[in-house]
């Protein structure tokens, strides 16, 4: 479940009392882990896959209520801020007033931690160029980067980054700031979690966004133009499952021969300062390291792209030798060839295992629990899926008699029960299952539909999480055989 999911006064599910009060739930329902969407600071669009840097955290994240508590902000100043909708995300009211908000604990903030903020500075060497990535974002009305205005500081030349940085000094003190707030509540937020015996599971996108300070700041990492740094292609998925067209993501793509030079020194970063949010990390189109699909830049869609060889056993040697402190699981969906299929095998890290995707009548599907194995992860669905309820009720009609005939769902108990009994009982390693199907929800709870905006808006609503929901899990677990440890 996101994290944005959650309940809240202000519009947005956050990393205070109410995501305390999840990870209680998880305990009573014996659960181990809670796997969440990435937690980025998100750009147009809102899509989590799709941030301003690799490292930041969505100031959206960060608690207002805590802020009271510290003496950063003041009861009165959040009253005019509370949501009467607490069913939808309506970023476009965030946008208009949190930063307002934030920027009064930041006021304040700077005032009563500058020791703390100082040595968080010190400690966290990509905040320079994320919070000027802001700053001058901001000062052009937060426009892409590659449509400043001013050519001299869109390709970071000296003189206009030093006037730059004496111009726009305190709001890149200001994004800085939030992300010393960000980073104290999620590390508290995680060590609770630990200390209950939960494990979170992030997800770290395969790509960068093209609007992220990572591109501006280090050009030569991607694969652009030397003199206008626009791509030359970028990135995307063929036709499939989700659409006709492939999926045209429009990411920049690595020069991986670049990369390869000091030993792929960007990834170990990215991934040094992920690894510090999570305990399990799920890499995003696992299948992108062995092979990625190449999309002329400027394209309408994803079908003329073509596929190019990625470092594959290279860079999966990086992620088993060098960060043993972290456990990866490998999203291994869409186009899997046999190569791809070899690495996974060589890099050992388990697979995904979708039941949604096990409809062949044939039975054919290595997403049916018959031909799941021990080193894998089960879910019912991912966020681009509908709840199972959802599904149901759109399937093709020999779908949906397969589905009745091999899960054994019947209207008294309700399909989404029999889906998630049947990835408690799959071999997998570990059953990850949305909370919009534990709580029978339809399409209308669904995360994201790709290739369409308007996503990433549902939320849990108070109430919804009980004892009671909460010990049917925890009873059904347990008699799975799959309880906590």
């Amino acid at each position: 479940m996101p994290i944005f999911s959650l309940p809240s006064r202000y519009g947005i599910g956050t990393l205070g009392k109410e995501a305390y009060r999840f990870i209680d739930f998880l305990v009573e329902a014996n659960q181990s882990y809670w796997q969440v969407l990435p937690i980025g600071h998100t750009s147009y669009g809102d899509s989590p896959y799709q941030a301003f840097s690799s490292f930041a955290g969505n100031p959206y994240f960060i608690d207002l209520d805590l802020l009271v508590k510290d003496g950063l902000l003041k009861r009165t100043e959040l009253q005019e801020i509370v949501v009467s909708d607490p069913v939808s995300i309506d970023y476009g009211y965030l946008y208009q007033n949190r930063y307002q908000t934030l920027h009064k604990a930041y006021e304040r903030g700077i005032r009563k931690y500058p020791e703390e903020f100082q040595d968080f500075l010190q400690e966290n060497k990509w905040l320079n160029d994320y919070s000027f990535f802001m700053a001058i974002k901001k000062h052009f009305s937060m426009r892409s980067w590659l449509e400043w205005p001013d050519e001299e500081i869109r390709l970071r030349r000296s003189k206009a980054m030093h006037r730059y940085a004496e111009l726009l000094e305190e709001d890149i003190r200001f994004y800085a700031f939030l992300q010393f707030l960000f980073y104290r509540q999620y590390m508290d937020l995680k060590t609770y979690a630990n200390e209950h015996g939960i494990r979170i599971i992030g997800d770290l996108p395969i790509y960068v966004s093209l609007d992220s300070c990572e591109v501006w700041a280090e050009p030569k990492q991607f694969q652009l133009d030397k003199e206008t740094l626009i791509p030359t292609e970028v990135a995307g998925v063929p036709p499939d499952y989700f659409s006709d067209d492939g999926q045209l993501w429009g990411n920049p793509l690595y020069d991986w021969n670049y990369m390869k030079k000091d030993g792929y020194g960007w990834w170990r970063r990215r991934l040094e300062g992920v690894g510090k949010y999570f305990d399990v990390i799920r890499i995003d189109h696992f299948r992108g390291f062995q092979a990625y699909w190449a999309v002329p830049y400027g394209s309408k869609t994803a079908k003329n792209g073509r596929w190019v060889d990625g470092p594959s056993k290279d860079f999966a040697d990086i992620l088993k030798n060098d960060f043993t402190n972290i456990e990866f699981i490998a999203e291994d969906l869409g186009d899997i060839t046999e190569d791809v299929v070899e690495l996974l095998d060589y890099s050992a890290f388990p697979g995904m295992r979708v039941l949604q995707f096990s409809m062949n009548p044939d039975g054919s599907s290595f997403h049916s629990p018959h031909h799941h194995v021990p080193n894998s992860v089960c879910y019912i669905g991912t966020h681009d899926n509908m709840p199972i309820v959802g599904w149901v009720r759109h399937a093709k009609k020999e779908e949906l008699n397969y589905a009745r005939s091999y899960y054994g769902f019947n209207k008294k108990e309700g399909c989404n029960c029999a889906f998630i009994r049947a990835g408690m009982n799959s071999v997998a390693g570990l059953f990850v299952c949305q909370m919009q199907d534990y709580l029978g929800l339809d399409e209308k709870a669904t995360i994201n539909v790709p290739g369409t905006l308007g996503n990433w808006r549902w939320r849990l609503l108070k109430g919804q999480l009980n004892r009671r929901l909460a010990r049917k899990i925890g009873r059904l677990v347990h008699g799975c055989g799959r309880g906590r440890k």
